[in-house]
């Protein structure tokens, strides 16, 4: 009645009491003192109430604190603790039923509480200090039951006036119960059950509760006053649960579900309540026991509620500190950001400016600190962003860290489980975020920028380990993971997606137009400068820096993902080169044919149609290939920093394949030395994706056909190159503006991965490509157009690009059907003296781009300086323009020696 209302639980109506009594016989002149204590208690019950929360959450601090140190008091004191328990239960219901029914006469701020989770947590801890210490109130209790409890009751019945018989045998059979404690040790488990005792307290009660009753209770208080402290003590021996259920249950707190969560969000907004909001989900661990065997049908709806409520309050508390720690990587990141070489310049201007007079500084211009000036601070008192950030963090962390699980019905809930999915999810936004990938304007972030970046959240979210309960380890994996496929757990685009579309669309797709051109003497992709359009440096996302970034970043299966789909375009390429084979089908035949019939070549040569885009497509197959190139050798040297005990047994593997080796044995080793970024033979990726691609209702030789007749008409091709203006040698690049040296490596490695899917020498198709190349450079010589043959010296550089590509080719096969001479002038016209010693050595001096360097026609030396393999037995080189290659019609010899790869 302090209010005037009560609301009970469960239901919504509000029952008002004063008015009855109007009502009733006998009452009608008290309605007004009813009306006076009804008023004062709405004005004033507010406040009392405020001030007593007030007091509860200090006297509950220094209780929880004293038996925490002091746990041997809680036997003396037991009484005490429940006591306190039973006030913080009465005052929390009180202010939960009357938080919801405020009118405008009362004051709204007192019966609104922020710090109701402080009394709240108390609660709990002090219910659980008591579980805890169970033992210390055994050890007490015990030996006072049997040397106190039963010699006062003994005393108690000796001054009894009157005592009938029946009950002097039950107070006997109490002290004697009571006595037979003190032979029994405290120490031991034994299971004390004192129900008999309890229920013939009950019993006794009944006898002396009638009326003319010979033994009163009411002229003899002190048989009750000792028999209830007696069933006190008793209960802390066997039921301590029932009692702390009967002193601090919450249960009823399930029927306010609303109130109670404006309470939590009270909570969250007050910082100082950080640490205790963990008391709001331990507290529906208490609404099990709103439960009654009499009303099963309850049970489905009160765990909905309760699971309900404790999955929102994690939720939201896992969701803040995720978003916490966000924040922190973010300023880690930021201060890891401002020491990026890039921004190195202005220092370094400053620095130089000094010995010149300085130019008045613009005032749209604010003068930037330099990194690690927000370390200095001339006050502690000055609080910054980050020392906010960790004191959230810390309480946040201390109330998600206050207990590993805990049980509402039956369901067991780690609160650390839901940070772990929150800051997973966060975590791999942001790091998509930090590539800052625009679909419209193909813009994207450096893969070395993003690899600072990741540094930067991964090292501090390492540093939570001393913070939060959480694995670290398998949380940074699980993302790290997630970024290597192309969608992570949600469904979202990952880094490798980013970045494997980014280097297809952007940076290929210009390569192919000729906007950016690929310099082997950087190892990375240059931009060609051009007017009117927006500075793109390719070279700051593909040279060694950014590669190797790359492969950090996407691992060994990002990386895979980007390789595959550079083959698919590679595939797509082929597919369509065949088709310009099959339309030049018969022109080809009797070029191939008559390649010792230079007359017979060169009036078939103007039948050829689409030789120009044959020779387009191979360029851009061999663009991919050397980005590809560029990434594995980044794969490889990550790889090689990270697992060089994996390392070593992968390239002992690829040092075990001979020439007798089953093909598929082979390729599954390639495979596996492929992941791993080491260069093969035989790619066999290319391999896959080439076997994947023949042509549909064709025979298998006729594929063959089309294979060999496509090399043929690379071939032919080439001296087409030496009339562009853009195919000219360039000393700086090492390489040409058309990216036309690319070719060298798609001859060879399409080539291979074609013959190894149909199961042929390699090294024979390569020898025929070299003869018909050759053969038509030569005959470029002895042409009157000279516009047609300018860059031929150029050009012919190609076939010795394309023996330090391929390990199937030597020198001395070049020597065979091209002078040398050719080249050496060559060198002489285009490099000039500088060169002239790799001019003399055969070009011994290795290219920084290629993967071997050339050997010297003079020295059967290694470019490890070891010596050759020997060669296996093959027969006498075929005479010039004698291509060695049966014709269409007759049938091929496959020697066991020379089938699948034949490697020198």
């Amino acid at each position: 009645m302090a209010a005037g209302r009560g609301a009970g639980p469960g239901r919504p109506e509000v029952l008002s009491r004063t008015e009855d009594g109007a009502a009733r016989c006998g009452y009608g002149k008290r309605v007004a003192d009813l009306k006076d204590c009804k008023e004062h208690a709405m004005a004033h019950s507010g406040s009392l109430h405020r001030g007593r929360r007030s007091f509860l959450r200090g006297a509950l601090r220094e209780l929880v604190a004293l038996l925490e140190d002091q746990p041997g008091l809680l036997g003396p004191k037991a009484l005490f603790v429940f006591m306190a328990l039973s006030f913080c239960r009465d005052e929390l219901t009180w202010l939960l039923r009357h938080a919801e029914h405020v009118t405008k006469t009362k004051t709204p701020e007192d019966f609104t509480d922020s710090c109701v989770a402080e009394l709240l947590f108390l609660t709990e801890q002090l219910r659980e200090l008591v579980r805890r210490q169970a033992r210390v109130l055994r050890q007490y209790h015990v030996p006072y039951l049997a040397r106190f409890d039963a010699l006062l009751l003994s005393d108690v019945i000796q001054n009894l006036s009157v005592c009938p018989e029946e009950e002097s045998v039950i107070l006997s059979a109490f002290v004697s119960s009571l006595s037979a404690l003190a032979g029994k040790e405290a120490d031991n488990k034994e299971q004390f059950d004192f129900t008999a005792l309890r229920l013939d307290w009950f019993r006794l009660q009944a006898y002396t509760s009638v009326a003319k009753a010979s033994l009163p209770l009411g002229s003899n208080p002190d048989v009750g006053r000792v028999m209830n402290l007696i069933v006190f003590h008793t209960k802390l021996l066997d039921s301590l649960e029932e009692l702390l259920a009967e002193t601090s249950d919450l249960s009823d707190l399930c029927f306010y579900p609303r109130p109670v969560e404006k309470m939590f969000v009270a909570t969250l907004e007050e910082p100082l309540m950080l640490r205790y909001s963990i008391a709001f989900p331990l507290l529906c661990g208490h609404f099990s026991r709103c439960l009654h065997p009499m009303c099963p049908e309850e049970y489905p709806h009160l765990k909905a509620t309760a699971l309900g409520l404790c999955n929102r309050f994690l939720e939201e508390m896992a969701r803040q500190t995720s978003a916490c720690i966000m924040d922190a990587c973010a300023e880690q990141h930021n201060l890891s950001e401002q020491l990026l070489p890039k921004h190195c310049a202005s220092t370094i201007s400053k620095a130089r400016g000094k010995k010149t007079p300085k130019p008045p500084a613009k005032k749209g211009e604010p003068e930037r600190d330099k990194p690690g000036a927000e370390s200095q601070r001339r006050d502690r008192t000055l609080t910054t962003n980050m020392d906010k950030l960790h004191l959230v963090l810390a309480e946040l962390s201390l109330s998600l860290n206050h207990v590993p699980n805990f049980t509402v019905f039956e369901h067991t809930v780690t609160p650390a489980e839901y940070l772990s999915s929150h800051l997973e999810t966060r975590l791999a936004k942001a790091i998509v975020a930090m590539a800052g990938y625009s679909q419209a304007t193909q813009e994207v972030a450096r893969p070395s920028e993003v690899l600072v970046g990741l540094s930067a959240y991964v090292t501090f979210i390492q540093s939570l380990g001393h913070l939060v309960a959480l694995d670290t380890g398998r949380l940074i994996r699980s993302v790290l993971l997630q970024q290597t496929q192309p969608r992570d757990a949600a469904g979202n685009q990952t880094l490798t997606t980013i970045y494997t579309n980014w280097y297809l669309e952007a940076l290929l797709r210009q390569a192919s137009t000729g906007a950016i051109v690929l310099a082997p003497a950087t190892q990375a992709f240059v931009t060609v400068s051009r007017e009117g359009e927006p500075p793109f440096s390719a070279a700051e996302f593909s040279d060694v820096t950014e590669m190797r970034a790359l492969a950090e970043l996407l691992g060994p299966y990002g990386m895979k993902f980007l390789s595959d789909n550079l083959m698919w375009h590679v595939g797509s390429q082929v597919t369509e080169l065949k088709k310009l084979v099959n339309e030049n089908m018969d022109t080809l035949v009797q070029l191939r044919s008559s390649s010792g019939q230079p007359e017979q070549m060169a009036a078939l040569l103007p039948r050829l149609t689409s030789a120009e885009n044959v020779l387009k497509r191979m360029t851009i197959i061999g663009e991919i290939l050397s980005f590809r190139a560029m990434a594995q050798q980044g794969l490889h040297e990550v790889f090689s920093h990270h697992c060089p005990f994996l390392m070593g047994p992968i390239e002992c593997l690829t040092d075990v394949v001979t020439p007798d080796t089953d093909i598929q044995v082979t390729l599954s080793i390639f495979e596996v030395a492929s992941a791993a970024g080491i260069p093969c033979e035989v790619d066999p990726a290319l391999v896959t994706v080439l076997a994947g691609s023949k042509t549909e209702g064709s025979s298998p030789e006729e594929d063959y056909k089309v294979a060999c007749l496509l090399l043929v008409f690379v071939a032919v091709s080439l001296p087409l190159l030496a009339a562009d203006p853009a195919s000219l040698y360039n000393t700086e690049l090492d390489g040409y503006t058309n990216n036309i040296h690319c070719l060298a490596k798609a001859i060879v490695q399409v080539s291979a991965a074609l013959f190894t899917v149909h199961n042929k020498n390699i090294e024979t198709h390569l020898k025929e490509f070299l003869l018909l190349a050759s053969a038509r450079l030569l005959q470029l010589g002895q042409d009157p157009d000279k516009l047609r043959a300018r860059n031929r010296d150029s050009v012919s550089l190609l076939l010795q690009l394309m023996v330090a590509e391929s390990s199937f080719l030597t020198l001395d096969m070049l020597e065979s059907c091209f002078p040398y001479v050719l080249l050496r002038n060559a060198y002489r016209e285009h490099l000039g003296g500088e060169l002239m010693g790799r001019a003399k050595e055969a070009a011994g001096r290795p290219l920084p781009f290629r993967s071997r360097r050339l050997l010297r026609d003079d020295s059967p030396a290694t470019p490890g300086g070891g010596q050759r393999l020997p060669r296996p037995p093959t027969p006498p080189e075929p005479p010039l323009y004698n291509t060695g290659v049966p014709a269409l019609g007759e049938p091929e010899r496959n020697h066991h020696q020379t089938r699948g790869l034949v490697r020198h």
